[in-house]
């Protein structure tokens, strides 16, 4: 037993010295050995390495930043250092105003933080529209960790527009208000007492508003003084009236389950059934009894929830359910709406997902046509938004010719169901891939776009008619640019940024004129790093992968070694991981850099942003093809970069990232040390829809959820090991990180464990992320430095 003295830094300045012992190749546990524990060498070894070191680690010492504005620090790497930029922004229906919510209040803009503003579209004149002190009285109601989490993950308004422009609904905590602009008054109309749930919405003459309440779908006038209508009265948990389960929103990208019809007679809605659905215990240990919340969750070959559409009158009454062919707890329907007054359609997506069905169908009579469909021999890329257009017409994507393009379909108006959709035409054609349609302006028949044309790791909104010609570029510039178009197709919004930049907004319009509304406070490039995109091969021989290096920049290929931690994500994303834009995970790997450790993040095949036959190559195959590209950059960096280590490789990541950590640590012994953040360690652990898509089902395909899963390998793990979970991830659950600490324990292998109470999939919050940030900077300044 040697005793060792380890002094590291944490804000760029040495902390205190810790002493702690070793007695093992693979562990420097920070325990101090008392007497009595001497007196045992095995039980004392036993009990330092079952506490270390994420029960008895000294903290580091959290001293203040210093003053240098380049240098990153845990604290400000968790902090937004160039300001929050507003929320919720949105245009009025009729194009005039651009509104947003004030985070932080901007001299060049009006506005104190939590006051709505209002841009003028024609002059750019900027003013208050709601104070947040007129807005304060509304109270909300609270919300809890998960909900907390959801509303900022995927993204829900605070806020919508009646279509007269004249009135918001706001959305406080639940309790729904409808603000007058012009009175600058407003009224409670929905209260609940708990809160009025999801999804709050105007009807399209706007004298309506419909909202969700424990499970069920109502609609109340506007005027206060009237009476909610109940559109469905189901008592049981397990049935789901317009609501989005866990796994649609999460895995189909469903943001609501029900819809108005254009003439505001009727609402359809999908219901669904968890009743066949498993469900998962997520446990709350602080409360002295401890609570726990019971998750419908389906696993890959379990029942999914069962579907079926509904239209019922807006005025209350029996609801008529639509019969499509279909396996109701086995696929999917993922997209309806309305194509009429009296049509809708229903969008069918197989649960192999190979195969996407679209039908019409009538509501008056429940009569449905299938008018069209679209195959893959291996899964399908689903971002089917349907895009309706006057006159018969509408605009779907699809990968078919091996990259997500917009097609043009037409059909007839007079009757819809009278014959099947036909191809008018193929709008956009290359390599690239279109990664949404922002919106369609019928007067000027355009359609607009972004797509990632140019460059994998860039994109841009672009325009094109709907008769395939004028196609244009309406934002320039390298970068990456988040874009929303006004409802009269003259205007847009810019959200812009690059690797150097943080993010612009700008008000354009489309004939390229902007003028910036929100700018982040400049930041200084961090001090003593290097950051470059990197292009290598993969391990094919032949296809280009992309990735960013991040160095010290005072390593040269003639300094001393240079520990390297690899960064990658590689699961399948609609987009590439590399980005030429802003990222605040850039931020903490610069902060790596500074600690003298240089960071690699490639994309390799099986990621996003790159086509069909670049993201299908780890179809069935889920980990070697992306280990095999990851290993072979490794090498090539290192060939090109002799001032980096090979001894000394660390890898970390986060849910697929995290995944992969631990794929990596499992399958060779070239990584010192790891971290994996909320990784699912055995695919048979997470949902249906997404593994299912890549892996198949278990009893089709059990050899590859094998070897595919880093739990089944775990007792050959290489490397110092650090897992954090966040104990109430509803997610990646935590029983992915205990099933993979047992394999370890088994064989007598040391690991560290960090878990935060409450804390979901993204370990929100200040507090919690210094901690994480501060843990997996120490990991690696123990286990990769001399």
């Amino acid at each position: 037993m040697v005793l060792i003295s380890k002094t590291y830094h944490i804000y760029g300045k040495p902390a205190q010295s810790i002493k702690g012992t070793t007695s093992h190749p693979r562990t420097a546990s920070p325990c101090t050995l008392n007497p009595t524990m001497l007196s045992n060498l095995r039980a004392a070894l036993i009990l330092c390495l079952a506490t270390a070191p994420a029960l008895c680690q000294t903290p580091p010492n959290q001293t203040a930043p210093p003053t240098d504005p380049g240098l990153r620090t845990i604290a400000n790497t968790n902090k937004n250092l160039t300001g929050t930029p507003p929320h919720g922004i949105d245009w009025s229906p009729d194009g005039r105003l651009l509104t947003f919510l004030v985070d932080e209040p901007k001299p060049s803009t009006p506005g104190n933080a939590g006051d709505i503003v209002q841009i003028e579209a024609a002059t750019g004149h900027a003013s208050v529209l709601a104070t947040a002190e007129q807005l304060s009285k509304l109270t909300a109601a609270a919300v809890n960790e998960k909900d907390a989490d959801h509303r900022a993950r995927y993204s829900m308004s605070a806020y919508l527009w009646a279509a007269d422009s004249k009135h918001l609904l706001l959305d406080n905590g639940g309790r729904l208000w409808l603000y007058d602009i012009a009175a600058g008054t407003g009224t409670l109309i929905v209260d609940t007492h708990e809160g009025s749930g999801d999804d709050p919405k105007f009807s399209p003459d706007a004298k309506s508003v419909s909202y969700l309440h424990n499970h069920n779908l109502y609609v109340h006038p506007v005027a206060a003084a009237g009476k909610e209508t109940a559109l469905t009265h189901d008592t049981t948990d397990t049935l789901l009236n317009g609501e989005v389960d866990w796994v649609y929103l999460e895995e189909l990208d469903v943001r609501s389950n029900y819809f108005w019809s254009p003439d505001s007679k009727s609402v359809a809605y999908l219901q669904m059934d968890e009743a066949k659905v498993p469900q998962y215990p997520i446990t709350d240990w602080i409360p002295t009894h401890a609570t726990i919340d019971s998750q419908r969750y389906p696993q890959p070959g379990d029942p999914n929830p069962a579907v079926r559409v509904g239209i019922v009158a807006a005025k209350g009454g029996k609801t008529k359910f639509i019969e499509v062919p279909f396996s109701p707890n086995n696929d999917y329907i993922p997209r309806f709406g309305w194509i009429d007054a009296n049509t809708i359609y229903i969008e069918v997506l197989t649960r192999d997902q190979q195969h996407l069905n679209l039908y019409f169908a009538d509501t008056r009579s429940g009569k449905t046509r299938l008018v069209y469909t679209d195959t893959d021999s291996k899964y399908l890329n689903f971002s089917a938004d349907l895009n309706t257009v006057s006159g018969g017409r509408f605009v779907i994507s699809s990968w078919r010719d091996g990259h997500t393009h917009l097609y043009l379909y037409s059909f007839d108006e007079h009757h819809p169901l009278a014959a099947d959709a036909t191809l008018t035409r193929q709008l956009t054609q290359g390599d690239y891939e279109v990664e949404s349609v922002n919106s369609i302006d019928e007067k000027s028949g355009t359609v607009f776009y972004t797509s990632n044309e140019g460059s994998p790791l860039e994109d841009n909104l672009w325009s094109i008619k709907l008769d395939g010609t004028a196609k244009d570029q309406l934002t320039a510039g390298r970068g990456t640019h988040g874009t929303k178009t006004s409802p009269d197709g003259i205007h847009f919004t810019d959200y812009y940024s690059d690797a150097i930049t943080p993010p612009v907004i700008s008000l354009c319009n489309v004939t390229r004129n902007c003028s910036p509304v929100w700018k982040s406070k400049p930041l200084p490039p961090a001090t003593t790093v290097t950051s470059a995109i990197v292009s290598v091969t993969a391990a094919d021989g032949k296809t280009k992968l992309y990735g960013r290096l991040t160095l010290p920049s005072s390593t040269s290929p003639t300094s001393v070694s240079v520990p390297l931690i690899l960064n990658p994500y590689n699961g399948p994303t609609p987009e590439s991981s590399i980005r030429n834009s802003w990222s605040t995970t850039q931020i903490f790997n610069e902060l790596l850099a500074q600690h003298g450790f240089a960071v690699l993040d490639v994309d390799t095949r099986g990621s996003g942003g790159r086509g069909r036959d670049f993201q299908q190559a780890a179809y069935r195959n889920f980990g070697p093809v992306q280990f095999a590209d990851q290993m072979a950059s490794l090498d090539q960096i290192l060939a090109q970069y002799p001032q980096l280590d090979p001894k000394r490789i660390g890898w970390w990541g986060w849910s697929w990232g995290g995944t992969f950590t631990l794929y990596a640590m499992t399958h060779t012994d070239r990584i010192r040390a790891g971290v994996a953040v909320a990784p699912v360690t055995d695919w048979r652990n997470y949902d249906s829809i997404y593994t299912e898509r890549y892996l198949g089902l278990p009893a089709e395909n059990a050899a590859n959820y094998t070897t595919d899963s880093p739990t089944t390998e775990a007792a050959k793990i290489k490397g110092h090991l650090l897992i954090a979970q966040g104990t109430g991830d509803d997610n990646v659950h935590m029983a992915n990180t205990i099933q993979f600490l047992q394999p370890l324990i088994d064989a007598g292998i040391p690991y560290d464990l960090q878990l935060f109470p409450r804390k979901t999939h993204s370990i929100a919050g200040p507090t919690a992320r210094d901690e994480l940030f501060n843990r997996i900077l120490w990991h690696f300044e123990t286990y990769l430095k001399p």
